[in-house]
């Protein structure tokens, strides 16, 4: 299967370049959900709970984002 995108340029300028940067962002979401993941499974021995806790919420809420869109 061959998928062709024809975008208007400059008129659909944005739309091009969020097309062409998408592996890009989704590179950068899976980077960042497992360096969140790394802080999860091995905290540092000082971490306080409450921190633990914010970055077990900001990793669901990256995973709940990503999982709907």
């Amino acid at each position: 299967m061959k998928v062709k995108l024809t975008f208007k340029l400059p008129e659909d300028y944005e739309d091009y370049r969020m097309t062409i940067d998408a592996s890009s962002m989704h590179h950068v979401l899976f980077t960042l959900d497992q360096w969140l993941r790394g802080f999860i499974k091995y905290p540092p021995d000082d971490m306080p709970e409450g921190v633990y806790n914010t970055y077990q919420e900001v990793r669901d809420k990256l995973r709940e984002l990503t999982r709907e869109n």
